[in-house]
């Protein structure tokens, strides 16, 4: 039986491994290696690890760091940060990398996708959507580099011609909820689930295992994604790698999918 994906998202700043709220002021919480190192003994289901740095900054993918961190990690990794074109995607996977993010690029130049596609499988391609609500107008709007570029498209029709284009799973990342931990934003989830078929993973919002089954009551098989949820524990915001053992999975798992799959037969 498929289950849904729990998935630890690490943000890469200064070759550090650092925390946001909505997208801004970037807090040091350790080194990334030692967190995949923690996240492998602790068996998680997938890894996604972002750096917020290169597509602001203009620059390449840091292929040493995604060497380091790919021969370290246990688990499927997808690195997302300064992809532009097909030659950089092959590169990555080559370093054992096994799905690449695409955000500001599926913006810029979605063509390049079809030729990534072509090359590596769409399986392996993951395109994230920056997600914001704008306070004049109350509508949701696509945003790229980082946050801070406003793009005016709106994210379920966008959303659906990625769908079109053959890409391999669309992850969803709201800004407004980046590093709150007071909940996902399901009113906007649901909008979105419903004009997607592929296989799509929400970030954003996680501030315990509750939050997660929230969304998966809802939507079954789907990916939970968490940064804040995953580093730090208690309401000091300690820093702490941490992630459920499999009797804590499995017993989630009965309460929120289990119950999901009897209410939808």
């Amino acid at each position: 039986m498929l289950y849904p994906r729990i998935i630890p998202c690490l943000l890469v700043h200064n070759k550090g491994l650092v925390k946001t709220v909505k997208f801004k002021n970037p807090k040091y919480v350790g080194d990334p290696i030692n967190a995949v190192k923690i996240f492998n003994e602790k068996e998680v289901d997938e890894l996604i690890v972002l750096d917020i740095d290169a597509s602001v900054e203009k620059k390449a993918p840091n292929l040493q760091m995604i060497k380091n961190l790919a021969t370290e990690c246990r688990m499927p990794l997808c690195y997302g940060g300064g992809i532009k074109t097909v030659e950089q995607a092959q590169e990555i996977f080559s370093l054992g990398v096994e799905k690449i993010a695409i955000s500001s690029l599926a913006v810029e130049d979605s063509e390049v996708i079809y030729d990534i596609i072509d090359k590596v499988g769409s399986q392996s391609v993951v395109v994230v959507l920056d997600i914001k609500k704008r306070k004049i107008t109350g509508k949701y709007e696509i945003y790229i580099h980082n946050g801070t570029k406003l793009t005016g498209l709106e994210p379920l029709s966008f959303a659906e011609k990625i769908q079109d284009m053959g890409v391999g799973e669309i992850v969803i990342n709201m800004i407004d909820q980046d590093g709150m931990m007071k909940g996902y934003d399901l009113k906007f989830i649901k909008k979105i689930r419903e004009v997607l078929h592929i296989p799509m993973t929400v970030l954003g919002g996680a501030g315990s295992m509750e939050d997660m089954g929230a969304v998966i009551q809802d939507h079954g098989i789907i990916g939970v994604a968490a940064g804040s949820n995953f580093v730090f524990k208690g309401k000091f915001k300690a820093v702490l790698i941490n992630y459920p053992t499999v009797v804590e999975k499995e017993k989630f798992f009965k309460n929120n999918f289990l119950k999901n799959i009897k209410i939808n037969e």
